[in-house]
């Protein structure tokens, strides 16, 4: 799992019975191959299955990660808010020198361009965008409706995943939302965003 304030999720996830870990990594001083050989080597020390959860950035990671490391423990995969098509608030901020500082290289190469990335990993791929509008990415860009403030919910789908479902969330947000845990849980579980 990769994601900026993960405590109340990482919580809630322990809660329903998952052993979650955090993986940290520097998106402004290492290279993709660096962050994800690290995530890779992580996979695999942790256990014979390891399920996934990334958010914003670090779903870019997890789903490089994948396409770039084809031995991993089986499991299954939750973005959230990964700009998995590139971002229009980015993108805007990539225009001036400043806003590249801010994002940094790994960030300006994946998110600052339109992607056309698929899912063709054997292993379930579940999405889940925001569409409450509060963030500062709005201010840099005129993002489509609906967003997250920071994510449009286009630029989340992803041609090959399993399922996708939205909240009512900011991109922040989703992070402490517990309907969004919810839904990761039952995803993790069954393979699906439904309670069975």
């Amino acid at each position: 799992m990769a994601t900026l304030d993960s405590a109340l999720l990482r919580k809630r996830l322990a809660d329903a019975g998952f052993a979650p870990q955090l993986f940290r990594y520097h998106s402004t001083k290492s290279s993709l191959d660096e962050i994800t050989a690290a995530l890779a080597a992580q996979m695999r020390a942790t256990g014979p299955q390891v399920h996934v959860i990334g958010h914003s950035l670090g779903g870019v990671i997890a789903f490089e990660t994948f396409d770039r490391h084809a031995d991993l423990p089986p499991g299954r995969v939750v973005l959230m808010g990964a700009p998995l098509r590139g971002a229009r608030a980015a993108q805007s901020l990539a225009r001036h020198a400043f806003g590249q500082a801010v994002l940094g290289p790994l960030a300006v190469s994946q998110l600052a361009q339109p992607r056309e990335r698929r899912w063709t990993i054997a292993r379930e791929l579940g999405l889940i965008a925001g569409s409450r509008s509060i963030g500062v990415g709005r201010f840099m860009a005129r993002l489509s409706s609906p967003n997250d403030g920071t994510v449009c919910v286009d630029e989340t789908r992803l041609p090959g995943a399993l399922a996708e479902t939205a909240f009512h969330t900011s991109h922040l947000g989703m992070l402490l939302h517990p309907d969004v845990a919810h839904a990761t849980v039952q995803f993790l579980r069954s393979g699906s965003f439904e309670s069975r």
